[in-house]
């Protein structure tokens, strides 16, 4: 449990920093929504570009690793979308919703955590899950949510929105750029590599303290979903990884050392994606941040249990 509570330690300063400076007055009401802008428009562009850019084909290549956690992911995403749309509930907020049960925080605690618990061999498959989280699940996300916002009635004229839409997302312009320099065999110039590693670096500290900003905001009890929340947790924290074993070792029998990785990666807590989302559309993020709160704080339980489980 202590070597789990050392890596989630700074996520938790860096809420509790944003809480804070919101709290005493040195940053104003407006700043999660700007500070939520700069990470979107610059901070998580340069840091998908700078993952995909470097990405090689021998460490990506694991087909049985890629389907086990992709596919647990997705599952998760997908029931999490079905139950929510019951409610019912917008698209674009169920959207969020999925991934505020499928997005693993891989980027900011799965490296140290993997490399801690597995070793240095764990940190291709991290990479791997990373990808699958911050590229492929949340671009699905993304697609759902310009679907859910545009109000055209035709057919094609709705493609035609949504797609204009996603051509001008960073989000999802990024990565995509960013798969160019691997398939051309280029690499990346050496002062264009510090930009994107200065730039890059900042996206998770940043979308951090917005979250704590948003936290110390005065909100309504109406805001507050505590039944919602304590459902994303629950699938977030216990279905998702309970579907990638099952599909790690009943269906594609991986190796002990992948099926522990895509398992420890899977229970991983919520990561900022969902809460940078939910800002920076103006949709509902009050359920967001407390699944993002919330499940952090029990991943020390949860993942530590995993762990002393399996060794």
């Amino acid at each position: 449990m202590l070597s789990t509570l050392t890596v989630v330690l700074p996520i938790f300063a860096l809420i509790f920093a944003g809480w804070l400076a919101r709290r005493i007055g040195v940053l104003g009401p407006h700043a999660t929504t700007e500070l939520n802008r700069f990470v979107v428009y610059l901070a998580l562009p340069a840091l998908l570009f700078d993952i995909v850019a470097h990405a090689r084909w021998i460490d990506v290549w694991q087909p049985g690793f890629v389907a086990a956690f992709g596919l647990g992911a997705a599952l998760v995403f997908c029931l999490t979308l079905v139950v929510r749309l019951q409610r019912p509930r917008h698209l674009a907020d169920a959207a969020i919703d999925g991934l505020n049960a499928g997005y693993a925080n891989t980027g900011f605690i799965g490296f140290p955590l993997a490399f801690v618990a597995l070793g240095q061999e764990a940190l291709a498959p991290t990479l791997v899950a990373t990808i699958i989280t911050v590229c492929i699940l949340f671009a699905v996300a993304i697609v759902l949510i310009e679907i859910g916002l545009q109000t055209e009635n035709r057919r094609r004229d709705l493609v035609v929105k949504v797609g204009c839409s996603l051509i001008r997302n960073p989000l999802l312009v990024a990565p995509v750029l960013g798969a160019f320099i691997p398939l051309a065999g280029l690499d990346v110039p050496a002062p264009a590599e510090t930009f994107l590693k200065l730039l890059g670096g900042a996206a998770s500290p940043c979308a951090l303290v917005a979250l704590g900003l948003f936290l110390a905001a005065e909100r309504a009890a109406t805001d507050r979903d505590p039944g919602s929340a304590a459902l994303l947790v629950g699938f977030k924290l216990i279905l998702q990884p309970a579907v990638t074993w099952i599909l790690a070792t009943v269906v594609f029998g991986l190796s002990p050392m992948l099926t522990h990785a895509a398992v420890l990666l899977a229970a991983l807590p919520t990561g900022t994606g969902p809460f940078m989302l939910a800002e920076f559309y103006g949709r509902e993020a009050a359920i967001t941040s407390n699944v993002v709160l919330t499940s952090t704080i029990l991943s020390v339980m949860t993942i530590s249990g995993y762990l002393a489980f399996v060794a």
